[in-house]
């Protein structure tokens, strides 16, 4: 049976639902979402709004009010829930939740961003290495293992507009790609890139200067699955025309 798996940096669930989320969801019924950047605890998401949607409702908020935070939604029930990465400094901000199914483990993941000067570009430095120790334990164990979520790195020219622009800009940094390389490497497939190799194929864009309509974007939200699962990824996409958020959903179909 075929999964839609969609992620979603919402930019804040309660705004993305004034913008029209709850239908979108009720239009395209994916089988799991994963959410990102809710900004919001457990008490201000609206969980009786997706249960009555057909969903179970995982949530891993940030401590700090209007940040942060992940939250997966799924039809099935998942056989196992693991909320952060038992790592406080990172937990505290929201950012990790594994979901286990009878077929494969999910983790939906937000990592940092770099943007907003050295102090958190180290922060982010650090995330990406306990991260990969973190999804290595986790490989050990799950072998189906699919990541997903906003990343907040172009791994490649490609993923970018202009990419001579942008060599010296948190996300694009040559040691954030390094690392991307050696998350690949390690066994972690991009899934989208197995069925569109084209460039400008972007999930994020900047409100400044019509950055959208001029698809002056970012991809910066991925799929990526390990080589066990690989066979199993029939389809990948990026859904640009949905507009609740600066970013716009991404798509993975499992045959399991």
């Amino acid at each position: 049976m075929a999964k839609s798996i969609y992620s979603y940096n919402v930019n804040g669930v309660r705004a993305a639902l004034s913008k029209g989320l709850a239908d979108w969801m009720q239009k395209y019924s994916p089988d799991i979402l994963c959410i990102q950047e809710t900004k919001a605890g457990p008490a201000q998401i609206d969980s009786p709004l997706f249960e009555h949607l057909g969903y179970h409702v995982n949530i891993h908020s940030a401590e700090k009010k209007g940040y942060s935070g992940v939250m997966t939604l799924s039809k099935a029930k998942p056989e196992r829930v693991i909320v952060g990465m038992d790592m406080e400094k990172y937990d505290a901000e929201g950012r990790v939740l594994r979901t286990d199914f009878p077929e494969f483990s999910l983790i939906n993941v937000y990592i940092p961003s770099g943007t907003t000067g050295d102090v958190r570009q180290d922060f982010k430095m650090e995330f990406l290495e306990d991260f990969t120790r973190f999804i290595g334990k986790v490989r050990k164990e799950k072998t189906k293992l699919l990541i997903c979520g906003d990343f907040n790195i172009c791994h490649k020219p490609i993923d970018i507009n202009h990419p001579e622009r942008h060599q010296k800009s948190s996300g694009f940094l040559p040691e954030e790609r390094a690392w991307f390389d050696s998350f690949t490497d390690s066994g972690m497939v991009d899934s989208f890139r197995l069925f569109n190799d084209q460039p400008d194929q972007y999930s994020w864009w900047s409100y400044r200067a019509g950055s959208r309509a001029k698809n002056l974007g970012w991809r910066i939200d991925y799929h990526l699955v390990t080589e066990a699962l690989k066979s199993f990824v029939s389809g990948a996409a990026i859904h640009a025309d949905v507009v609740h958020s600066d970013h716009c959903p991404i798509s993975i179909q499992l045959d399991l």
